[in-house]
C-alpha cells in the first residue's frame, strides 16, 4: 500500500469511526471557542467545559472579561492545568481583541498569532472551525496518531507534520480530518495504552505491525 493509498483508508475508516465528528468543547461564540482551546491545552476538554460553563456566565465575552482581573479569573479556571498562565493569556487576549479587533475574532492565521496565549495551532483550530478554511490544527493526539499510523514518518516537528498532512488530505476533508485523527487519539490509539485490538486501522497501521513481529519475535 503507497502512501496516498493509506491516508485514504485512514480517512475513510475514520469517518465511519466518528461519523459527527466536531470539536467536543462548549462555546457560543467565536470568542467563547477561542478561550476554550486556549484553556484546552494540556487540560481535558471534559475538564474544560466545567470550567467555561461558570466562566462564561459572568464573562460571556471580551468585553467583560477584559474588565476582571487575574485573579478573579483565576478562581474560576483554578482546576485546569497552569491556571495562572492562562489567565494571563485570556485577559490579555481579550483586551487586545476588544482593543485592535473591535470584539472579532481575527479570521487570519497572522492577526489571531498576535493574541495572548494564541499560537499555530490555536489558530488552525479557530480557522478550521469557525471560519471554515482547510487547515489543520496538530495537537498532541493528531500526531501521534500520525506518526504511528504511518502517516508521517521523517516528520519530526509539528508544522512538518502539519505541510504533510495537508498535502494527502483533500482540501474538502482537512478540517473535518483534525478532529478525525483527535479522536482516534482521544478513545482508541491512545499515548499509554491503545487499544489496537478493537482498531479499524490496525490492518494498515505501522505501529500495530511493529507490536505484532516484537511479540512473535520474542515467542
Amino acid at each position: 500500500m503507497n502512501l496516498k493509498e493509506k491516508f485514504k483508508k485512514t480517512i475513510f475508516f475514520l469517518q465511519k469511526e466518528f461519523p459527527n465528528s466536531e470539536t467536543e468543547l462548549n462555546y457560543k461564540s467565536p470568542f467563547q471557542l477561542l478561550v476554550s482551546v486556549i484553556l484546552s491545552a494540556q487540560c481535558t476538554d471534559k475538564r474544560v467545559n466545567i470550567i467555561t460553563k461558570n466562566l462564561f456566565e459572568k464573562y460571556p465575552d471580551a468585553k467583560s472579561l477584559s474588565k476582571a482581573s487575574e485573579k478573579e479569573i483565576y478562581e474560576f479556571i483554578k482546576t485546569c492545568s497552569y491556571p495562572n498562565n492562562k489567565a494571563n493569556y485570556i485577559l490579555n487576549m481579550s483586551k487586545k481583541l476588544l482593543e485592535d479587533f473591535n470584539e472579532i475574532v481575527p479570521s487570519d492565521l497572522e492577526n489571531l498569532q498576535k493574541l495572548k496565549g494564541v499560537g499555530r495551532k490555536t489558530a488552525n483550530v479557530i480557522l478550521s472551525i469557525i471560519y471554515k478554511k482547510p487547515v489543520m490544527a496538530v495537537d498532541t493526539h493528531v500526531f501521534r496518531v500520525s506518526k504511528r499510523i504511518g502517516l508521517t514518518k521523517k516528520e519530526k516537528t509539528v508544522l512538518e507534520t502539519e505541510k504533510k498532512l495537508i498535502k494527502y488530505i483533500p482540501k474538502n476533508l482537512i478540517a473535518k480530518s483534525h478532529h478525525l485523527l483527535l479522536l482516534q487519539g482521544r478513545y482508541i490509539c491512545k499515548a499509554r495504552k491503545p487499544n489496537c485490538e478493537i482498531c479499524k486501522l490496525n490492518e494498515f497501521c505501522d505501529f500495530f505491525f511493529k507490536m505484532k513481529k516484537n511479540f512473535f519475535s520474542k515467542k
